[in-house]
């Protein structure tokens, strides 16, 4: 058991003989204020992809793109851009 919760925190964690061990896990209540308006997911998620990218500058890929800030590959973040509708707004 250790050994898995070295890898899923970087943590080596031992206990003395006889020890339970008891895992807590909260869950981050840091969520965008928008999806506790009624928003459906799909809105949830344009919103969020549509604010990365005007951060950015419409920056797609490369260093500080929007790909990049959310941790995902570049082809990741077309294809729900493709399927939400999301272009990038005449100049």
């Amino acid at each position: 058991m250790s050994d898995r919760i070295s890898e899923a925190t970087g943590y080596d964690l031992e206990l003395a003989e006889g020890f339970d061990l008891v895992l807590r896990i909260e869950i981050s209540q840091n969520v965008d204020s928008t999806a506790s308006n009624g928003e459906s997911l799909r809105e949830v998620e344009r919103g969020h992809i549509v604010n990365m990218l005007e951060r950015t500058g419409w920056r797609i890929k490369g260093k500080c793109g929007a790909a990049e800030i959310l941790g995902i590959k570049t082809t990741t973040l077309y294809s729900p851009m493709k399927k939400l509708g999301i272009t990038r707004p005449p100049k």
